[in-house]
């Protein structure tokens, strides 16, 4: 039986974030994608340039037409920068009895630039982030749902990650991707302890989509039937592979996307 993950993010028009690299991630990992839009962007390698959020009720009406039809066995959250998209994203979770559920609370772009409006986080606080399995904040990210300064030691990242657990999270992997030091860290932590998860850094601009390729690679372990834990350390492995080959194939002008397809081509 084919496993099928579901993306519910925004669309980027470059192609190396958002709906597109969680399509492409499922696809290189033998996962089947389906996707709701939240949001077109115009943007590229070096910024976004426009968002045009996609009205509440068509959000609702592309959830129902894919639950109503596929088995959708895990689902990915990405961009939702509107208090009622959040609302709606939440209310269509619980209509169709979702549990494996990973939630990037993406925020800001690598760009720099806001994706999350500031009336928004108190309701992805509130009623989005308790029905996600795991939620997968970058530093900032962590910080910001916390409001308070972006952790600089592991120590940090874990006090930060138990926070956002007494918040209301069932599973945090805080990553450290903006961290310093020889190695990339990885945190996940959960009630039943913390995992430690490591990789070389690399010094490349071939980060565009990161984020988003990490989320939905642990939708794509977790469709496939794999245990949190599990799937975590094989999406880190894919995005770690991933980054490392884009090097060879720069695309763009400003911060390039991963190589999805490196062990096809």
């Amino acid at each position: 039986m084919t496993a099928i993950a579901l993306t519910i993010a925004g669309s980027d028009s470059g192609g190396g974030a958002g709906i597109q690299a969680d399509l492409k991630t499922f696809s290189a990992l033998g996962v089947y994608g389906a996707s709701v839009i939240t949001a077109l962007t115009a943007q590229n390698t070096k910024g976004v340039s426009a968002i045009h959020d996609v009205p509440a009720d068509f959000i609702a009406a592309q959830i129902d037409a894919v639950f109503s039809d596929l088995d959708v066995a895990a689902v990915k959250i990405g961009m939702v920068s509107q208090r009622a998209a959040i609302e709606t994203i939440a209310a269509g979770l619980e209509r169709w009895r979702q549990s494996k559920v990973v939630l990037d609370p993406v925020m800001i772009a690598a760009s720099g630039d806001r994706l999350l409006a500031p009336d928004a986080v108190d309701v992805l606080k509130r009623v989005l982030i308790p029905r996600a399995l795991v939620i997968t904040p970058n530093l900032p990210e962590a910080a910001a749902l916390l409001e308070t300064a972006p952790a600089r030691s592991e120590a940090e990242m874990q006090a930060q990650g138990e926070g956002l657990l007494a918040a209301g999270a069932k599973a945090v992997l805080i990553k450290g991707g903006h961290g310093e030091g020889t190695e990339a860290v990885d945190l996940l932590i959960a009630a039943t302890g913390t995992t430690r998860l490591a990789a070389p850094r690399i010094s490349t601009t071939s980060t565009h989509g990161t984020g988003c390729t990490l989320s939905s690679a642990i939708a794509a372990g977790l469709a496939k039937g794999l245990a949190l834990p599990d799937a975590v350390g094989a999406a880190k492995a894919y995005v770690t592979a991933a980054i490392a080959a884009a090097t060879g194939h720069p695309i763009g002008h400003g911060h390039g996307p991963l190589h999805h397809f490196h062990a096809w081509w």
